[in-house]
């Protein structure tokens, strides 16, 4: 296992905490965000979208579609982006054919994971966001 931290002291820093995000993804293409409610997982996920070339009018939360389907207009890279906070258990996650998108060899960013833990791929990469007391966050990146 190896750890990566990437700290964001203000909100104009997620831009570039976006950007070196990007360079450490490697050809890894399941992310797992985990941190409280609050913590800016949909808000790095945007904007680590808009990074990969998705356009800023279509980096959004999937909080209603529980998946959003972007494609990057500079790679035409599919990038799904799922929120998963609605869902009961795991019997709703597979209804959604969420194994489906891992399998598809696309870009999986997903919040809310603990609801999908026991089926997630061996490969994918834990992301921990955490609130700092000073009101920043930390990113860190573990890989299996």
């Amino acid at each position: 296992m190896t750890k990566e931290t990437i700290q964001i002291a203000t909100p104009q820093d997620i831009p570039a905490a976006a950007r070196r995000f990007m360079e450490l993804m490697d050809d890894s293409t399941v992310f797992a965000f985990y941190g409280e409610m609050g913590a800016g997982k949909t808000t790095f996920i945007a904007e680590l979208a808009r990074a990969l070339g998705v356009s800023d009018d279509l980096a959004s939360s999937p909080s209603f579609a529980i998946v959003n389907e972007y494609r990057s207009e500079t790679t035409c890279e599919l990038i799904y982006h799922f929120d998963l906070y609605r869902l009961k258990n795991l019997e709703e996650v597979l209804d959604i054919g969420i194994e489906d998108y891992f399998d598809s060899g696309a870009l999986c960013l997903i919040e809310w994971p603990e609801r999908a833990e026991d089926i997630l791929p061996l490969d994918t990469v834990r992301v921990d966001l955490a609130v700092n007391p000073d009101n920043s966050r930390t990113l860190t990146i573990t890989r299996p």
